[in-house]
C-alpha cells in the first residue's frame, strides 16, 4: 500500500514577478480619475520622458481613430500633471486640432512619485512606440533601478560611458542591451575586466564598441580569466582595428560570440607557440 503521510520533495515554485505584475501593484495601489485636461496644462517630464517623434507623430494623425485612443496616464504631483504614458497621443491630438489647445480625457493618478512614474514609463508595454534602450534606462535610472545604477557605476568604472542618446562617439557605449545582458549574465567583476580590455587595447575606439567585439570580449574574459596575460592582450590589440574582425567574423560560423571570441583569440595568440592559448567553447 502507499504511504499516504509522504511528503513532497518537490521545490515550491514560485510565482514569476514579471514587469507587467508590478505596473499592476502600482496601478492597484494607485487608483485613477478619468479628467479632462486642457493640453496645455499636460506637462511632459524631460527627465525620464523620451524626445519627440515627429515621423511618429504625423503616422499617427493620418491612421488616428477615437475609437482606439487610448487615454494619456498623468500622474498628479506638485500641483502639476505630469504625463508617463501618451506623449505622442497629446502632440497628435494637438497637431490634429491645428496646432491649438485642447482638452483631453485622461487617466490621473495621484500619490505617485516621480521615481515611480520614470519606472512605468520605462516598463510600458501595448501599442505605444518601443523604447530605444537608451531611454529605457535613462528612465530606469531615474527611477533609481538598484540593478540599472549598478550597471551604469560598473561600466563607468573602465572609462567607457553608455551612450543614452544613441550616437556614436569615442569611449561611448550605444549597443545598451547587449551590454546590460553581458552584466546580468556574467557578473559585474567580470563585465569590468573584459570592458577595461578593450578600453585598454582600443583606446574607446567606437568599432571596438559593437556589440559583436563586446560580446567577443566578454566570452574571452569568461573562457581564459587567470589564464591570459592583460598586457599581452592589450599590446596585441593595438595591432589590428576592430573592423579586421568585423571584416572577418563573416567568414567564420558559430554564434556571434564565439565567432568574436575566436577572433579576440587568434589576436591574443599570434605567431608565438609558447604563450598560446588552447581553443575553448
Amino acid at each position: 500500500m502507499k504511504n499516504m503521510n509522504c511528503v513532497s520533495t518537490m521545490p515550491e515554485i514560485m510565482p514569476e514577478i514579471t514587469d507587467e505584475a508590478i505596473i499592476e501593484a502600482l496601478f492597484a495601489q494607485r487608483p485613477y480619475e478619468e479628467k479632462v485636461i486642457n493640453s496645455a496644462f499636460l506637462e511632459i517630464p524631460a527627465e525620464y520622458q523620451r524626445k519627440l517623434n515627429i515621423p511618429n507623430v504625423e503616422k499617427m494623425s493620418a491612421e488616428f481613430t477615437e475609437l482606439i485612443a487610448n487615454p494619456p496616464k498623468v500622474s498628479y504631483r506638485d500641483g502639476h500633471y505630469f504625463v508617463f504614458d501618451g506623449q505622442h497621443t497629446i502632440v497628435t491630438r494637438r497637431a490634429m486640432n491645428g496646432g491649438q489647445d485642447l482638452p483631453i480625457i485622461c487617466k490621473v493618478y495621484e500619490g505617485l512619485t516621480e521615481e515611480e512614474e520614470a519606472m512605468l514609463f520605462s516598463r510600458q508595454t501595448g501599442v505605444s512606440t518601443p523604447l530605444t534602450a537608451g531611454a529605457e534606462l535613462r528612465a530606469a535610472l531615474v527611477g533609481k533601478d538598484p540593478e540599472s545604477l549598478a550597471f551604469v557605476k560598473a561600466t563607468e568604472s573602465t572609462g567607457l560611458q553608455l551612450g543614452l542618446d544613441s550616437y556614436r562617439a569615442p569611449w561611448k557605449i550605444i549597443c545598451i542591451r547587449t551590454a546590460f545582458k553581458e552584466y546580468k549574465t556574467y557578473g559585474a567583476d567580470l563585465y569590468k575586466e573584459a570592458l577595461t580590455m578593450l578600453a585598454k587595447g582600443w583606446e574607446g575606439d567606437p568599432d571596438s564598441l559593437r556589440s559583436g567585439i563586446l560580446q567577443g570580449m566578454v566570452r574571452f574574459v569568461a573562457l581564459y580569466q587567470g589564464e591570459y596575460d592583460p598586457e599581452r592582450l592589450v599590446k596585441r590589440l593595438h595591432t589590428v582595428h576592430p573592423m579586421t574582425l568585423v571584416n572577418d567574423e563573416k567568414s567564420l560560423s558559430g554564434t556571434v560570440s564565439y565567432k568574436y571570441m575566436m577572433l579576440i583569440l587568434r589576436t591574443y595568440n599570434g605567431s608565438s607557440r609558447s604563450r598560446s592559448l588552447p581553443i575553448k567553447q
